[in-house]
């Protein structure tokens, strides 16, 4: 990762079960509604294979650098999906924002 860029990731776990219809909307409506925000770079899906961590779900993107992260937490897409979804949807989460090092 270049100086400057940054990686936001959110791990989650939602309300509904794992293989639940609602899981995969969720999920397919995350990707599809954040990825269109214009300064979202390499968004990604995952799903957490670790039984060491009790997340199951992660959002990762990038961003050119800080005004770009600021546009997209500001963009009323992203405002409007935690509002109406990932408030009443999501049980608990963890945020992990990483800027490059120089060493």
């Amino acid at each position: 990762m270049q100086r400057g860029r940054i990686r936001h990731m959110a791990i989650f776990t939602l309300k509904h079960a794992e293989d639940a219809p609602e899981t995969e909307r969720f999920l397919r409506d995350g990707r599809t509604i954040l990825s269109a925000i214009p300064t979202v770079e390499r968004f990604e899906v995952v799903r957490q294979i670790s039984p060491k961590n009790p997340y199951r779900f992660g959002f990762s993107m990038e961003f050119a650098d800080q005004a770009a992260y600021d546009a997209y937490n500001e963009h009323p897409a992203h405002v409007d999906f935690v509002e109406r979804r990932w408030k009443l949807e999501v049980e608990s989460f963890q945020e992990i924002d990483f800027a490059a090092e120089d060493r």
